[in-house]
């Protein structure tokens, strides 16, 4: 055809080439989201975008309580500072202590519309779907054992890490469908090494290829595959750089920094970085081994969005120490003290960042607040306020 010649299209052809575009449109937006499916891939999902676009910026904690879990919400303003918005009834029950020992027992879905909750107490999960001016309850589900503390996502596959106590902890896997309501996956449950871990977080890979869980008092570190189906294999374990593995959190290219709480020994608390390489990604590689903060009990890790630092929370003194990420997931210490809550205490706790990595987030049980930072380029933390509203018991967080 002559580049200069209009050409001629009949009314139905050119409905018809619409159509098809935006059938293969439709396509490319699904298929882009996830491995795995998305729960809020259908028609509703426009209208759960709307409430989720006018709710952005949140920070939600729970509080344990044994008399009845609740989740405390906190509204973020743009330049970071936190509004108590009120708390919201979880159906279940906390554990009324004033330590729950795990990462992620407060949880975001990746794309912010899903918050997951477990209650320690009675062994059940919570599902809250975020919508316009706070959360709604949407289900409250047996979680597969006995005292679950933490919880992981990858698309609509949901996995919760069950203590177990003095017997035997186990990880169990669920659906979420698209209303987000979770069934178990029957047979799902695997059990940990041994009765009395005392695991502490459990997570997906980037690539949702592998579970990872520490456990505390073996000094373990678990992996387990994870096929196509959502079932997770038989777990791998693997001896701790460091004594006392505790939270973790991955780079997008599945590097993570271990915590090690080193028996909780005055200035002897440690941090490790580890790969996942092998037949189904679960072997462990060490890439730095228990590189010490000289704080004491430290616990919770983030890593930053751009992935150049790592943020710990040191339970036993009250303060945060930053690491220095390479890229080849090797860390080095950058500050023993980068921030500070209420300090000499124990006090600080869970920490998470905004979901754009302008501001790092922890709870503290002795001054009951949410303290908040403001995170520079070249990784400090710039204080930004306290925020009151929180038992004593509080545990868990999650910002969005």
């Amino acid at each position: 055809m002559h580049p200069l010649r209009r050409q001629r299209y009949s009314l139905p052809l050119v409905l018809l080439a619409a159509a098809l575009l935006a059938t293969l449109a439709a396509i490319g937006s699904a298929g882009a989201s996830s491995g795995r499916g998305d729960p809020e891939s259908s028609a509703d999902a426009h209208a759960a975008r709307a409430d989720f676009d006018s709710n952005r910026g949140s920070v939600y904690a729970m509080t344990n309580a044994a008399a009845g879990n609740q989740v405390v919400i906190y509204r973020r303003a743009p330049d970071g500072q936190l509004t108590l918005q009120g708390y919201v009834d979880t159906g279940g029950l906390g554990t009324g202590r004033i330590r729950l020992s795990s990462q992620g027992p407060v949880l975001l879905s990746p794309n912010n519309r899903w918050l997951f909750v477990v209650n320690v107490g009675s062994d059940e999960l919570s599902v809250f779907r975020v919508v316009r001016g706070g959360l709604r309850l949407v289900q409250v589900v047996p979680s597969g054992g006995d005292m679950p503390n933490s919880v992981t996502v990858d698309g609509d596959l949901v996995y919760v890490l069950n203590n177990g106590g003095a017997g035997l902890g186990n990880i169990t896997g669920f659906r979420q469908a698209q209303d987000g309501t979770l069934t178990q996956l029957p047979g799902s449950s695997r059990p940990l090494s041994k009765a009395g871990a005392d695991p502490a977080q459990v997570s997906f890979s980037p690539d949702g290829g592998t579970l990872v869980v520490t456990e505390k008092a073996t000094n373990l570190i678990d992996t387990f595959a994870v096929g196509n189906d959502g079932y997770a294999s038989t777990g791998v374990t693997h001896p701790s750089a460091g004594i006392t593995p505790f939270g973790f959190d991955f780079t997008r290219s599945g590097e993570f920094v271990v915590t090690e709480a080193e028996e909780g020994i005055v200035g002897a608390a440690t941090a490790s970085s580890y790969s996942l390489t092998g037949p189904g990604a679960h072997d462990l590689a060490t890439v730095s081994a228990a590189v010490p903060d000289f704080r004491s009990e430290v616990c919770w890790t983030v890593i930053t969005k751009d992935e150049r630092f790592a943020y710990v929370t040191n339970f036993g003194d009250g303060t945060i120490s930053s690491y220095a990420v390479g890229k080849d997931g090797s860390i080095t210490l950058a500050e023993s003290i980068a921030a500070t809550t209420t300090f000499g205490q124990l006090s600080i706790r869970d920490h998470d960042l905004s979901r754009d990595g302008r501001y790092l987030y922890a709870i503290d049980i002795a001054s009951q607040k949410v303290h908040a930072w403001e995170v520079e380029r070249d990784g400090t933390l710039t204080p930004i306020g306290a925020f009151a509203g929180l038992p004593g018991t509080v545990a868990g967080l999650a910002a969005s």
